[in-house]
């Protein structure tokens, strides 16, 4: 099974931002497990690797791998609704852990 590659692109500390971040780790911990890789990025920052992406709204979470590539505008509050966004199945993903570069992006 691929990895999935997930970007998240927020706009620095806000309500909205916290939100996507907390809904983006909690579908990574309780559905995609070891399967996921997040990265998260503030446009603020690093407005170039949002421009490169294509994001014109935050919080984006754009899915790299395996294709096709998807984009997903909002809170991510509707894990169903963000899953099926995604193409992502999840009887699919068991594992109940999740390794993700959480830590450098302050997730």
């Amino acid at each position: 099974m691929a990895r999935i590659r997930l970007t998240l692109y927020v706009c620095g500390p806000t309500a909205r931002s916290t939100r996507a971040i907390g809904n983006l780790r909690e579908v990574c911990q309780n559905v995609l497990g070891d399967d996921v890789e997040v990265s998260v990025i503030d446009v603020l920052d690093h407005p170039d690797r949002a421009e490169t992406d294509r994001v014109l709204a935050t919080p984006t979470l754009v899915k790299t791998s395996p294709p096709p590539v998807r984009r997903i505008v909002g809170d991510l509050s509707d894990q169903q609704e963000l899953l099926g966004a995604l193409g992502i199945d999840p009887r699919l993903h068991q594992s109940p852990t999740v390794k993700t570069n959480e830590q450098e992006n302050g997730l």
